[in-house]
């Protein structure tokens, strides 16, 4: 089976060059590749001491950051190797200043897995949610390096749990331990086996939590916003604007709303703000602009949402309306706001927990949105309880990253 697996890995690598050449995304997974083991060799000397954290995306990464940056604590003299399969995690994240090297990882077969793992030869490995490569795990094993799974999930569909499935189980005799994110997850890995497994909650938690104690100020949202009620619409799809726009549209003017949409492409923004009706700016013009004068703030950039939940009263968060589903609640709920979301988020633990809690609200159609919003709005006491469940909810969940972090240090 390992045959079969190798041999898909080396088919898959050879179409995507192919398809590279009419997708600028898949030419950023190839050629983001092709110097991998020159930046290695030139940054990685063979006494330097490493620890190695690989991350499918951005998501993965974000959840793993409260481990990296506990692990730099811990250890300040080792250099940190950050890792990621996708370009979307690669692209966004490759300037950051917590890693001493950030690559893509090389693709998954055995010459290339051999050769990144002498290179960086780490002294500890951590692969974070659901990242499972064999030959990467397989040498990991022979060379006897501590490796972890962080906030890791597991599933009844996983290959793991298939008749067939048997050299993807071996391949997880390399974990050190598993850090899993629910009971669930514990139950299905020890029903294979295994029994190094702790339920340590997800450090996503912490990670959220920590944006409290970080500067949050947006000058010209706070200028915008000019002590207004604001509604924050996060992540946004065309399906959800769809519904947005129309309550938009017909609200009051004591209201204002600020949009940063997930695609942010010149058409779809054009597109967006001339539905609006509202007098609408976007922050590429912001420029010499009377912000208080706007109804509509369109955040056609990355990299600020965060900190623009901090000005919210109420966020509707984007993608569940299609798949695979809605993006980040964690962030609206940190800093204790309401939440709105489409139907399409029974892949999200975190968002059955906070629907089934109360603090978020499922809408279906634009009626539903309406009343929704409009109950938040002008019911002061049912916005209060809404927001305090979101907040209660991260502080209650905290503390699987110092769970993980006594563990290793336990265990080293």
């Amino acid at each position: 089976m390992l045959f079969l697996y190798n041999l898909v890995v080396s088919i898959a690598g050879f179409f995507l060059k192919i398809v590279a050449l009419f997708s600028p995304k898949i030419k950023l997974f190839i050629d983001g590749r092709k110097n991998v083991f020159t930046v290695l060799e030139e940054k990685i000397h063979p006494g330097d001491k490493t620890i190695w954290f690989h991350s499918a995306s951005l998501g993965e990464y974000e959840q793993g950051l409260p481990v990296i940056e506990k692990i730099k604590e811990k250890y300040p003299t080792y250099k940190i190797i950050v890792t990621f399969f996708s370009p979307s995690g690669y692209e966004v994240r490759k300037n950051n200043n917590i890693a001493d090297v950030t690559l893509y990882l090389p693709l998954d077969n055995k010459s290339n897995a051999r050769k990144f793992l002498k290179l960086v030869h780490p002294e500890m490995a951590f692969f974070i949610k659901y990242e499972f490569w064999l030959n990467y795990l397989h040498e990991l094993k022979k060379q006897n390096t501590p490796t972890y799974l962080i906030s890791g999930i597991f599933r009844d569909n996983q290959m793991f749990f298939k008749w067939y499935g048997g050299f993807y189980r071996k391949a997880l005799e390399t974990f050190t331990y598993f850090f899993v994110q629910n009971e669930y997850s514990k139950e299905k890995i020890e029903s294979i086996g295994f029994q190094n497994v702790i339920v340590s909650g997800d450090t996503r938690f912490d990670r959220v939590a920590a944006i409290l104690e970080r500067d949050n100020s947006l000058d010209f949202i706070n200028t915008f916003k000019n002590n207004q009620t604001t509604i924050i619409i996060g992540s946004s799809w065309p399906k959800d604007e769809t519904l947005l726009i129309n309550y938009i549209n017909q609200s009051s003017d004591n209201i204002k709303f600020i949009i940063a949409p997930h695609n942010i492409k010149t058409e779809q923004i054009e597109n967006l703000k001339n539905a609006l009706r509202k007098n609408t700016v976007l922050f590429s013009e912001k420029e010499d602009k009377l912000l208080p004068d706007y109804s509509v703030f369109i955040i056609d950039t990355v990299g600020l949402l965060t900190k623009i939940y901090s000005y919210g009263t109420i966020a509707y968060v984007g993608g569940g309306f299609g798949n695979p589903g809605i993006h980040n609640i964690l962030e609206p709920a940190t800093f204790g706001l309401p939440i709105l979301i489409g139907p399409n988020y029974s892949n999200f633990a975190e968002a059955i927990q906070l629907v089934n809690a109360g603090g978020c609200m499922v809408i279906l159609n634009q009626n539903e949105l309406k009343n929704t919003f409009d109950n938040l709005l002008f019911n002061e006491n049912f916005r209060n309880e809404k927001a305090l469940i979101c907040k209660s909810y991260i502080q209650d969940n905290k503390g699987a990253t110092n769970l993980i972090i006594e563990t290793i240090c336990k265990s080293n």
